[in-house]
């Protein structure tokens, strides 16, 4: 059986995130959902940061910066959408995320339709 990083806060993280989906329903803006999970993440006691910041540097220069939506414990990111489905853009947006952060593990979390949509994504240190 393959480890599953951050197995038991990824399972904390996703209750919170049906609890949201579950109170809230579907179909609302990002940033109401948003505003739910940190409420709930508070509420269980899971630590987290929110519009967490990351600079990107170029040839040693700062050329923007990425702000995530939430960390949670330093472990994982959550990138939150409220859109009709998720798409290939979404993953690789997090997936770069994730090498530019050294954030091991990030879940792509979709509230709008009426079951939360996900997708888990682990940063192998290949690059």
């Amino acid at each position: 059986m393959a480890h599953i990083a951050f197995k038991e806060l990824s399972h904390q993280v996703l209750g919170a995130v049906f609890s949201v989906h579950n109170i809230c329903g579907p179909g609302l803006l990002e940033s109401a959902y948003h505003g739910a999970l940190v409420i709930e993440l508070k509420k269980r006691g899971i630590p987290f940061c929110t519009e967490k910041i990351y600079p990107l540097y170029y040839k040693g220069e700062l050329a923007g910066a990425y702000i995530a939506d939430l960390v949670v414990a330093n472990s994982i990111i959550l990138e939150l959408k409220s859109v009709r489905q998720l798409t290939s853009a979404m993953e690789a947006q997090l997936i770069y995320y994730l090498r530019l952060s050294k954030v091991p593990v990030g879940y792509l979390i979709n509230f709008r339709n009426s079951k939360v949509e996900w997708r888990r994504f682990v940063q192998t240190g290949d690059g």
